[in-house]
């Protein structure tokens, strides 16, 4: 269809809307100019019934197919009564007041669509521009509830019919954006469309049931049966430890037990669990840094305590509060002085800032950044460090949910300043960074053609990013390249784009966490703790 595709096709009777064409795609900077884009791949078979109504021909949110127009109806319905509960204190007690100011003050300027790296990504596909599905979800609002927040009784419009098309890709469109919040930076009226897409998820998920499986079944469901999110019980977990120990001996050949369940220890360490199974080097580099720095400090092997994910975070309240309620209940039946959370974003914010409305009375208890732990140890001499050991380029990437919705820029960069004497910035970095592709949980989601959509849009601005900072000289010489990303989603996301892009035999870049550079600097420590390979 037309690349000038309006909100009111939102709702045509069509299989697709909008289909991708790699031709469109802006080129990546050297040395990749010369990188083709494999075609977009189709869907090869809707393995559900009836009609595919796609917004883009990507599957990562499975929307039902109804046989009948009764069935339709009564889903339309049932969208509009969760669209009411969305709009009432009582049901939307987290985030009415954010999410009324963004539908009430947009101004239809379009600044958000120049911040947007998927709008621009797409080759400015306008189905991708941040105000599309917020402007379908207002235009519904205006029209079918009415200001006392009854339903009207009629379900069309004269530039959108409340179809079941309109339901179904407004749903998709939800699951479009990384909830990366580069659009509320830069709103003039701080309208935050990050913010009516993760409302929209909501509405989904708690009223109708629709999520991608990897957030809520085998994500925050599993985690709260199972203890983990990675399916990891306490039982395996002390299995993965007692591996860990061993690899820091023959790393470092120091010997280290990680202290667990320890009353009354200072520190609390909480990690997302991601970290026990794709990077367990992030783990021992934890535990090498508190132990020789001196710290008292403990993890948890209670159900849930070992790891701090929260992909309620990404798509609903309900299963947010639950999981953040079992984080605040263990460090309180503990009795430590504070919790730190490791190298997670969105851990940062479930436990942290969101973390602030639920950890409350007697479970009110302190949360730190990781990164402020460490620049206290680093900075305060702790532990002896050796930058020449890191004297190879290295990049910092800002994970959007440590800096951007948290403001914490600084204590990472100090850290990173002082032990790598070849660091540059990024263009832009800090609260302007970009984010990696894989935020909102879509790091995570590996089914049918939705990694490939992954790698080739919202991953396409942070791999060029990457590859911006660092110079022409050290691309043909071969050099070793590190790119920090203090963030276990977005480990996992720059992984597979480097993956993706064959960057290590095409350029030499290794990605890890800011605690592996510290711990291959340490002066007690053997050298060559980071391995240089592609992970």
């Amino acid at each position: 269809m037309s690349r000038l595709i309006k909100v009111k096709d939102i709702s045509k009777k069509t299989d697709r809307l909008y289909t991708l064409d790699p031709k469109d795609l802006p080129k990546l900077p050297y040395p990749y100019e010369d990188w083709e884009d494999p075609p977009y791949p189709e869907v090869a078979e809707i393995k559900r019934k009836g009609k595919d109504i796609s917004l883009d021909g990507i599957l990562n949110v499975p929307v039902p197919a109804p046989e009948t127009d009764e069935e339709k109806e009564r889903l339309v319905a049932k969208f509009l009564e969760g669209l009411k509960k969305l709009l009432t204190v009582e049901n939307n007690w987290t985030f009415l007041k954010p999410f009324m100011l963004s539908i009430d003050n947009c101004v239809r300027c379009n600044t958000c669509a120049e911040a947007c790296p998927i709008f621009e990504m797409s080759g400015r596909a306008e189905i991708y521009r941040p105000l599309f599905r917020s402007e379908i979800l207002r235009r519904i609002i205006r029209k079918h509830i009415s200001p006392g927040g009854k339903l009207t009784a009629k379900f069309t419009g004269s530039d959108i019919d409340l179809n079941w098309e309109t339901v179904a890709r407004l749903a998709q469109l939800a699951y479009r954006c990384t909830l990366c919040r580069r659009c509320a930076q830069t709103c003039p009226m701080g309208v935050d469309n990050g913010l009516i897409a993760r409302e929209i998820r909501k509405l989904f998920s708690q009223e109708m049931g629709i999520v991608p499986a990897e957030l809520h079944e085998e994500g925050t469901v599993k985690q709260l049966e199972t203890g983990s999110s990675t399916g990891i019980s306490p039982m395996a977990l002390m299995d993965l430890i007692e591996f860990m120990e061993e690899d820091i001996t023959e790393r470092t050949g120091l010997n280290i037990k990680m202290p667990f369940d320890k009353a009354g220890a200072d520190i609390l360490l909480i990690h997302n669990a991601g970290e026990f199974l794709s990077w367990p080097e992030n783990i021992e580099a934890f535990a090498i840094i508190f132990e020789l720095a001196g710290l008292n400090w403990t993890m948890s092997s209670d159900l849930v305590g070992y790891d701090s994910v929260n992909y309620g975070l990404f798509y609903e309240d309900v299963q947010l509060a639950r999981v953040t309620l079992k984080h605040a209940e263990i460090a309180k039946k503990m009795g430590v002085k504070k919790v730190v959370v490791a190298e997670c974003g969105h851990a940062h914010k479930a436990i942290m800032a969101i973390g602030d409305r639920v950890w409350v009375d007697d479970v009110n208890i302190p949360r730190e950044s990781c990164f402020v732990t460490l620049e206290d140890i680093i900075m305060s001499g702790k532990i002896k460090v050796d930058p020449e050991r890191n004297n190879f380029p290295v990049t910092l990437h800002d994970p959007c949910n440590i800096t951007r919705s948290m403001g914490i820029i600084q204590p990472q960069r100090r850290v990173i300043k002082k032990i790598c004497p070849q660091f540059r910035e990024m263009t832009p970095h800090g609260v302007h960074n970009y984010c990696c592709g894989g935020g909102s949980g879509f790091a995570i989601m590996q089914g049918a053609n939705f990694p490939s959509w992954r790698m080739t849009i919202p991953g396409r601005k942070k791999f060029a990013q990457i590859l911006g900072a660092f110079t022409k000289e050290e691309f043909d010489s071969g050099v070793n390249k590190y790119v920090c990303a203090p963030c276990s989603n977005c480990k996992g996301q720059i992984r597979d784009l480097l993956t993706y892009y064959d960057a290590w035999e095409r350029s030499r870049i290794l990605y890890g966490g800011l605690v592996e550079l510290i711990v291959n600097c340490m002066t007690d420590v053997r050298e060559g703790f980071i391995e240089w390979e592609l992970h």
